[in-house]
């Protein structure tokens, strides 16, 4: 479905990504983990549009990615950004609704905006209130219900545990997941290194730029490597098991 060959992105003259490639089968969560700066922000940025990459492809249902931001969003790409990134003076409703603004089907948008308020109820309780006063889990979950009102094909989520409470990090994981049983296709760049590999098809490892390691979710979390780099097992430990 999303085809990432041998990728080359800079900021100015630094090589932000070095020959990346990557698969998103359809219906899968693909998970991306690796360190603060390691550039996963920087491939979700670029698959979205706002980055440019200098060299290598990246092919959509066999056709070339769109270059622009918005005309990615209308081949069905949607990026639910870094800190989510709200209009703080709109209202929650205000916030779904731009991100519907390429649709025309204002019957089939006040539709999806009910599935929202099924799906997040707290954005029923919130939808008059403005987003930049919510918490961060309410945010999130606003953020990642604006995702979704483009009606996509493929959700991307950028570090949708950041910053946020055990409790509200538990119930975005448990949101992903009931995505992904409804047949969302989904690429997710997290830190929190064992929700997102428990609940990955695949996965891939990035450091400083680079593709390391790539395997299913769970062989990556019985992965010694990945055990004492992302998930806290010390090496001793790995060897004693």
């Amino acid at each position: 479905m999303l085809n990432i060959d041998q990728i080359n992105v800079f900021y100015g003259r630094i090589h932000a990504l070095r020959d990346v490639s990557m698969v998103v089968e359809p219906g899968k969560v693909v998970s991306l983990v690796g360190a603060n700066g390691a550039g996963k922000s920087t491939l979700m940025m670029t698959l979205a549009g706002v980055l440019k990459s200098k060299t290598g492809s990246i092919t959509y249902e066999g056709k070339p990615l769109e270059k622009e931001a918005h005309r990615v969003l209308s081949q069905g790409i949607s990026l639910v950004p870094e800190r989510r990134r709200l209009y703080a003076n709109l209202t929650v409703r205000e916030n779904l609704l731009m991100g519907a603004h390429l649709r025309r089907d204002k019957e089939g948008i006040q539709q999806d905006m009910e599935k929202m308020m099924n799906l997040f109820p707290i954005i029923r309780e919130r939808v008059k209130q403005y987003a930049g006063t919510l918490s961060g889990g309410e945010q999130q979950m606003v953020a990642i219900a604006r995702g979704l009102m483009s009606r996509p094909k493929i959700l991307l989520m950028d570090e949708p545990s950041l910053g946020l409470a055990p409790l509200i990090i538990q119930q975005v994981f448990d949101i992903i997941t009931e995505l992904k049983s409804q047949g969302m296709t989904i690429l997710l760049a997290e830190q929190n290194a064992f929700q997102a590999l428990e609940i990955s098809d695949h996965a891939y490892v990035l450091e400083t730029g680079k593709i390391t390691l790539s395997g299913t979710g769970e062989e990556l979390l019985n992965d010694p490597r990945v055990q004492e780099a992302y998930l806290g097992v010390k090496a001793k430990t790995i060897e004693q098991v």
